[in-house]
């Protein structure tokens, strides 16, 4: 028996498994037995040092007629193994996985095979081999198919064979590739193992292979190592365990019982991984069902209630941040499971006392575990209020009040003695300034609470706290602290926004009791005494615990009326400190709170005063350049331009203050050089400001560059205005198409072909409101339209177009009204139809006599243009003949200088003149006064000197007089003007004439 047993081993690993292979059997008769066992120590020695071909074992493994060569068949896979002890070459992986697959269908009725599949299992664990770099291409598809069979090796319900598999699939990861040969072998690479296991779907097979593990929770424990591993390294292994639901089974199985302890913690870390790596929203989709919460519920509430180390406190909170991120979706039955409920009796402890058994005997070490835990259930406040369901387990929880006591400023305890055990200074400030940002979230869904609270007493006195000058200093660690280190700034930050989001919201009975508290003498108010600090925190306890309506709350209130507040904006204007993103924003925020409270209130409008005045004018003298500093300058100057709006406008004893500190020339400026999305606004509150009657000589007297007045400015806007709305205008800025004199681009477009239904308003109506163009018109329609200084022909050609904007837009609503009928297939009867046609015609009439009326202009402007072109060449013209003759009498000056008969001709010329102006008739009763005088010298030339000696007496009716006068002209020559010698003149240039 033996001997034909070895006999047909030989044949088997020495045949080839071809198609031609041949079973040869042995036909000897029973004396040759002998003889075939004395070969038998023969073969085996030869099969041992003949190397192993795997196709010949597995044709041996497959074989029928070896099915009862067990031993034989294990003989030959324990060579297998020695012979691969370094590694499985790629282009052998195929026969491995063959030969590791028959071994897992023969362990089911034969567990002796289960040694040699383990065997061959952590083998794997070694990094393949490759005789050619062109192996890791070639031999690719292989590799990734055998990854997935290994995976189907777990349905063996062997523990050892399935510990392996994981082992294996871990040491892919794991594994440090050695860069040296073996036996000119060389491993793959880390990352092309990693590729083709994650392109194999193996993470996938791991997932669903846990539904057989229900029995060996040492095996599960190793299967959850695995898909931690391959989770956290991957997306497509987090989104290959998301396709067969992971998230979901992981949770499942989190809290079974697990002696190591290990069981929950990597169920979480594996749930991190899919919400970090993976899809975020397919993983709380899987996870918001009852039974996963339920799950997460009791994790956490076991970790929160029995753990005591750190890592317990670690894992706790984990589970948190896991179930906030499933509290976002707003279809998990968070509240439904009651998890949400014990959640919140979490929040308000230990700042709120409660009866409930799960934090009666609750105590916190207040660590940074600790910590942390209250913080993220902060946030998961912020998180559930998106539901309104959850709004009546806040309400049922008091989560206001709770958050109210986290705000209030905590007053260190007197030297020398130790306060209860709570949170550190660093902490405090943490939890403050997340408790504020908290309830500018919660407060505004919750009103009543936060009255009944008495929140804006309670945030005001944090304000007064914040102004103050003590000790405290701000950390600024945190999200919420930046900016604050040194100082209380984060604090007013978040105290402010927190007064924003609440008096935005126009609920008058929260204005009413901010305004009752002095909110705006706090903000606007004059500095007098403070109130310590001591005082400040007492207030704000018995604020929040006496009851509403109370005599002692009214007691209380009269304390707080008794301080007065200093002039926080304009102090902070005046710190030192440099401006900064943090500033900018409490300094706007505090604007928007005035504005909020005063709009619609002309008594409120009065206290603004002329404390509020003297802000807004401060900040509307900000440079333009500020505009694009990035810090928020243009938020600022546009929450004062709404501050001038809602606290000013309306009310004539602070628009008189306004004017008078020359606010109007402010806005005008601000309307001048702001960006194009800031001018609307500015020009509204001018607009508005307009029905004040002494604002229109402000707006009148307003100067810009260039003498730029303000009717200019306007119809420079306007403009500017149509050109980017794309209306149609020639060059000269005429109308080129008098049916559509005003229409925009976007109203062509949306000339469809559909009916507006009629809660939506048409485009002709909404532009109205969307650009300047009716703001303009409103401005002029205070100014007038005629008599308006400093405009040119273009802008008088713009103003006609403004002075029948009306009329056009008026006729825009009637066509659109027409098409509105066609479209919906509605005649008007004859008489609505004749004056629909006839509303059409005045329009377009209208704008053809508005074109003829801007030709004129321009005929106008040429006219003009061409008669000072033609005064122009006459003042030329004339220039140029004075320089002409002022160059002819300096040549006739020098000639008569140089030639005694030219002067002499000149004298003849003179003295015919003077005979010729003589009279030729005498009158009778006329008196003639002879020409020469007695002792008068006459000297002639081209000027004239004249000298007096005597004057006789009848001349002056007096004794005479010695007296000499002279009188000089100074001649033109050679275009400059000469002051002539009057003592040493050349006798040779003069003619004397002597009179006796």
């Amino acid at each position: 028996m033996l001997a034909s047993e070895a006999a047909m081993t030989k044949s088997y690993l020495t045949t080839s498994t071809g198609s031609k292979a041949k079973v040869h059997r042995r036909k000897h008769a029973i004396p040759v037995i002998k003889h075939i066992a004395k070969d038998n120590d023969q073969e085996k020695q030869e099969v041992l040092t003949k190397p192993i071909e795997l196709s010949r074992v597995i044709h041996f493994l497959e074989d029928p007629l070896a099915a009862t060569l067990k031993e034989r068949q294990i003989f030959a896979l324990k060579k297998v193994v020695k012979r691969c002890q370094k590694g499985f070459l790629l282009k052998e992986l195929a026969d491995v996985f063959k030969i590791l697959y028959i071994c897992a269908e023969k362990s089911k009725d034969h567990p002796e095979y289960t040694s040699v599949l383990c065997d061959l299992l952590k083998i794997c664990r070694l990094p393949f081999l490759k005789e050619k770099t062109s192996d890791e291409v070639t031999y690719a598809q292989t590799v990734k198919e055998s990854f997935s069979q290994m995976g189907f090796l777990m349905r063996v319900p062997n523990a050892e064979v399935r510990n392996q598999i994981c082992h294996s699939i871990i040491s892919v990861y794991s594994s440090v590739t050695s860069k040296h040969s073996v036996d000119g072998l060389h491993p793959t690479s880390l990352g092309y193992r990693v590729q083709l296991l994650e392109q194999s779907g193996l993470a996938e097979t791991l997932v669903l292979s846990m539904a057989l593990l229900e029995n060996q929770p040492a095996v599960k424990l190793q299967v959850l190592q695995t898909l931690q591993m391959l989770s956290s390294s991957s997306d497509v292994n987090c989104s290959l365990i998301l396709k067969a639901q992971g998230a979901q089974q992981i949770c499942f199985h989190m809290n079974e019982p697990d002696p190591s302890g290990q069981v929950l913690f990597r169920s979480s870390e594996i749930l991190w991984n899919l919400l970090e790596r993976g899809c975020k929203e397919e993983v709380t989709a899987q996870l918001s069902n009852m039974d996963c919460i339920m799950a997460l519920k009791e994790a956490f509430l076991h970790q929160l209630l029995n753990g005591f180390r750190h890592y317990d406190f670690q894992l706790r909170n984990d589970l948190l941040v896991i179930t906030t991120l499933i509290a976002e979706n707003p279809k998990s039955p968070l509240i439904e499971s009651l998890f949400a409920k014990q959640l919140i009796l979490f929040v308000t402890f230990p700042e709120l006392k409660s009866h409930n058994p799960l934090v009666r005997n609750l105590k916190l070490s207040y660590n940074n575990e600790d910590f942390e835990m209250k913080r993220l259930l902060l946030n998961l406040v912020v998180v559930m209020s998106k539901d309104l369901s959850a709004l009546q387990l806040f309400k049922e929880g008091h989560v206001v009040l709770a958050l109210l006591h986290l705000v209030k400023p905590t007053a260190a305890p007197p030297e020398g003695q130790s306060g209860p055990r709570n949170w550190t200074p660093v902490q405090q400030e943490e939890l403050q300034l997340q408790a504020l940002a908290t309830l500018a979230t919660v407060a505004p869904l919750m009103l009543d609470d936060y009255m009944i609270c008495q929140g804006n007493t309670c945030l005001l006195l944090l304000l007064e706290w914040c102004t103050e000058r003590d000790a405290y200093f701000g950390q600024g660690h945190s999200f919420h602290g930046t900016g604050g280190r040194g100082s209380k700034k984060a604090q007013m930050r978040y105290c402010v926004r927190l007064l924003r989001s609440m008096a935005s919201l126009g609920n008058e009975a929260i204005n009413q009791d901010l305004f009752d508290q002095g909110a705006i003498s706090q903000l606007l108010g004059n500095d007098r005494r403070h109130l310590p600090f001591w005082n400040i925190t007492a207030i704000m306890d018995i604020y929040i615990l006496i009851p509403n309506a109370s005599f002692t709350k009214y007691l209380c209130f009269s304390i707080i009326l008794s301080t007065t507040f200093p002039v926080i904006i304009m102090q902070m204007e005046g710190s030192p400190e440099e401006e900064d993103i943090i500033t900018l924003e409490i300094k706007a925020d505090i604007q928007l709170i005035l504005s909020a409270l005063c709009e619609n209130n002309p008594h409120r409008k009065e206290l603004f005063g002329s404390e509020g005045v003297e802000m807004t004018v401060h900040f509307l003298k900000m440079s333009t350049e500020k505009f694009y500093s990035g810090l928020g300058h243009n938020k600022l100057i546009l929450s004062t331009v709404d501050c001038v709006w809602s606290c000013i406008v309306g009310c004539y004893t602070t628009e008189d203050v306004f004017l008078e500190k020359e606010g109007i020339f402010l806005l005008l400026d601000l309307l001048h050089s702001s960006p194009r999305n800031m001018q609307n606004v500015v020009l509204g509150t001018l607009l508005e400001l307009c029905d004040n009657p002494k604002t229109m000589s402000h707006i009148l007297a307003w100067r810009g560059q260039k003498s730029l007045t303000t009717p200019g400015l306007l119809l420079q806007l306007w403009r500017q205005e149509e050109a980017e709305l794309g209306v149609s205008r020639d060059l000269y800025g005429r109308i080129s198409d008098p049916k559509k004199p005003i229409l925009c681009y976007y109203q062509e477009e949306d000339d469809s072909q559909v009916s507006l239904p009629a809660n939506r308003p048409s485009a002709a109506v909404m532009d109205v409101s969307e650009n300047l163009r009716s703001k303009i018109y409103s401005v002029f329609c205070k100014l007038g339209f005629e008599a308006l200084p400093g405009l040119s022909t273009e802008d008088y050609i713009t103003l006609s177009i403004v002075t029948r904007y009306l009329d056009f837009k008026v006729g825009e609503v009637w066509d659109e009204i027409s098409k509105e009928l066609s479209l919906e297939g509605v005649r008007p009867v004859t008489p609505d139809e004749e004056a629909l046609d006839t509303i059409a015609k005045m329009t377009e009439d209208t704008a053809r006599r508005v074109i003829t009326q801007q030709s004129s202009m321009l005929e106008q402007r040429d006219k003009e243009d061409v008669s000072e072109e033609k005064r122009m060449y006459t003042e030329i013209s004339s220039n140029w003949k004075q320089q002409e003759l002022t160059a002819q009498s300096w040549e006739h000056f020098v000639a008569k200088t140089s030639n005694y008969k030219i002067l002499k001709e000149t004298k003849e010329h003179q003295e015919r003149s003077i005979d010729s102006s003589r009279p030729k008739s005498k009158h009778k009763e006329t008196i003639f006064h002879p020409t020469q005088i007695h002792g008068l010298q006459i000297t002639n030339f081209c000027g004239r000197l004249m000298t007096v000696e005597s004057t006789p007496a009848h001349l002056t009716g007096g004794p005479l007089a010695n007296t000499e006068l002279a009188l000089e002209r100074v001649p033109i020559q050679g275009g400059a003007l000469r002051k002539l010698p009057t003592a040493t003149e050349d006798p040779e240039y003069f003619n004397t004439v002597s009179v006796k």
